[in-house]
């Protein structure tokens, strides 16, 4: 079966490797001139290990596994308010892994040959009919296929073709800053790791997760000014804002130079979609279920789609495409949408000021550490 994805992201790559291993023609569309990715840290959890290993593309990240340190929500100085036992919860579900997001897309698209990817090739339009698709790229039929993976991320244009009556993104005002640096010398941040800290003054984030022996990712969120800042102002407005933290939190965004920091507007799907497939369409990552980063979860569950479309269409013919997509649907829907939401009632939490926050702050120093890990392990099972 001739398969085209659409998208080289960390999910559309692995998508690819996986029905190409499958034994599926596949062509990988990408935009850009050039096969690759940006950006800063990437925090792959449990149950996002368990679908690479599914593709056979585990090796890399497991090479990286995060030392299990205790985790949870502080308040912006630094003190617990809601502890797990992070050791615990691995133990039960797997390892959390915290990579550089660029290597990571090397090793995973490393088995993916390089006469299947199409570098600047944006795709336009899809044109289905009842025997196949075809591709429109540049204006022109770029190929037909049996099967088309949507992989374009938060932005899709072609998610916007197959549900036009979706309301697509929404901004929710906040505003997401991400750094990696080397642990710089003298700062012992050991306490902090694989933490959230949150500010009920301001609403504020502050996360720190190691990477791999010496390094260190950490993001902000935060409100976000009329007109996103650039990153030379926006880590001076969170040097600004953070000035009073815990003394590491400053000296982290100081010791990150602007051109390694990442600003994006925090935005998800207004709603969850009605359906991940349309005919022989299906959507994937982003493209289907975009969501806040506040459970951690956008790869994880890239990968988790990933891993169930190549199952899906193991051992199809064309004429089983329609119908195993829509068993891939039926699997995966519910699972990230109910994600999406819990998401975005955890932004709605950790961004709370006032009374309320003051409120939160005491129910979760009230938690027992054994429920918050329960609690977590259960979002890290598949």
């Amino acid at each position: 079966m001739r398969v085209v994805v659409v998208g080289a992201g960390l999910g559309g790559v692995a998508a690819a490797v996986g029905l190409h291993r499958s034994g599926h023609e596949v062509m990988l569309c990408e935009r850009g001139a050039e096969l690759r990715e940006s950006g800063t840290g990437v925090v792959i959890m449990p149950n996002g290990v368990r679908a690479l290993a599914a593709l056979g593309l585990a090796d890399y990240v497991r090479e990286q596994a995060t030392p299990a340190v205790s985790g949870g929500l502080r308040d912006w100085r630094g003190r617990a308010l809601l502890v797990t036992d992070a050791v615990q919860a691995q133990r039960e579900v797997g390892a959390t892994v915290v990579v550089d997001r660029a290597e990571l897309h090397r090793a995973l698209r490393a088995p993916l040959p390089a006469e299947l990817v199409r570098t600047a090739t944006p795709v336009e339009r899809l044109e289905p009919d009842p025997t196949g698709v075809t591709v429109i790229s540049d204006g022109h039929p770029l190929t037909r296929a049996d099967a088309v993976i949507v992989a374009d991320g938060i932005g899709s244009g072609l998610r916007g073709q197959l549900f036009p009556g979706h309301p697509g993104l929404r901004r929710i005002g906040r505003m997401d800053l991400r750094g990696l640096l080397p642990n710089p010398p003298g700062l012992d941040v050991t306490g902090l790791m694989a933490s959230i800290m949150i500010d009920r003054r301001s609403g504020a984030m502050f996360g720190l997760f190691p990477v791999g022996e010496k390094g260190l990712y950490w993001f902000t969120d935060s409100a976000l000014p009329a007109t996103p800042p650039g990153p030379d102002e926006a880590r001076r407005q969170m040097l600004s804002l953070m000035a009073d933290w815990h003394p590491a939190v400053p000296a982290l965004i100081e010791a990150t130079p602007p051109a390694d920091i990442y600003v994006d507007p925090i935005a998800c799907l207004a709603e969850p979609l009605p359906s991940f497939a349309a005919g022989r369409v299906a959507l994937l990552g982003d493209a289907a279920h975009a969501m806040t980063p506040d459970l951690g979860q956008g790869a994880s569950q890239a990968f988790e789609d990933a891993a169930a479309v190549t199952q899906h269409l193991t051992d199809a013919d064309p004429a089983d495409a329609i119908q195993r997509l829509l068993h891939y649907d039926a699997e995966r829907r519910p699972r990230a949408n109910r994600l999406m939401l819990a998401s975005s009632r955890q932004s709605r939490l950790t961004s709370q000021t006032g009374a309320a926050a003051w409120l939160r702050d005491a129910l979760l120093r009230a938690i027992p550490p054994r429920l918050a890990t329960r609690q977590l392990a259960a979002i890290w099972h598949a």
